[in-house]
């Protein structure tokens, strides 16, 4: 029988709790946190939920293999992306784990409009360009952090302990892509920061049609 991502009744854990697991900064690094509709709508659909999951963390790696062969000559960008690479990889490969053990297949789904709705804002000349897909690789790091946080206190035993400790990783992902940004422009970076953040919050406050990890409210 497939398990539910759902801990028993009774047993929901204190959201406010795992805050702590948070790197510093995140929440008033994101323009809002996670509203509780979209939580309610990852619950009722434990299935999309962790094969978007499985999905997302695949990409992650794949953005980071095409950052490796488009910056060559960025030493620092280099050694973090490699290591990103293989952490996102080894997290595709733990969540198609865990769905083959609670009977989910993975399949293709439609990616949901939240990394494009942020990358359309990228802006063409370079060093700009490649500051703005640092500065995004953090919010979506950052808020693939705050998500998987703001799920555990409702989630199994099992589940919740792995979501623990991808807290911790994507924190750390986020962190690295904030220093990248940093370190590689040659302007202070508040400004994008902020216009990336109200865009971000945009995304994450608006309703949406189609579950996915990264959506809106339901519609």
């Amino acid at each position: 029988m497939q398990e539910t991502l759902s801990a028993p009744m009774g047993e929901t854990r204190d959201a406010s709790g795992v805050d702590h697991l948070l790197p510093p900064g995140l929440l008033d690094f994101l323009g809002c946190r996670t509203p509780d509709a979209w939580v309610g709508w990852a619950l009722e659909n434990p299935e999309l939920l962790l094969i978007d999951h499985a999905q997302c963390e695949k990409k992650a790696a794949s953005t980071a293999m095409s950052l490796l062969y488009r910056y060559v000559d960025q030493p620092l960008l280099l050694t973090r992306m490699s290591q990103l690479a293989r952490e996102e990889l080894l997290h595709f490969e733990q969540v198609v784990t865990l769905m083959e053990a609670r009977g989910i297949a993975y399949r293709h789904i439609s990616a949901s409009r939240y990394a494009e709705g942020l990358r359309r804002h990228v802006r063409p000349q370079e060093p700009e360009r490649l500051v703005d897909i640092l500065i995004i690789g953090a919010f979506i790091e950052a808020r693939s952090c705050e998500r998987f946080a703001r799920l555990i206190p409702h989630l199994d035993d099992k589940l919740a302990k792995f979501y623990r400790s991808l807290v911790k990783s994507e924190g750390r992902h986020y962190e690295d892509y904030l220093m990248l940004a940093r370190h590689l422009s040659p302007a202070p970076i508040e400004s994008r920061v902020a216009f990336f953040a109200e865009c971000e919050r945009a995304l994450i406050a608006s309703p949406d049609t189609v579950f996915r990890f990264h959506s809106g409210v339901p519609a």
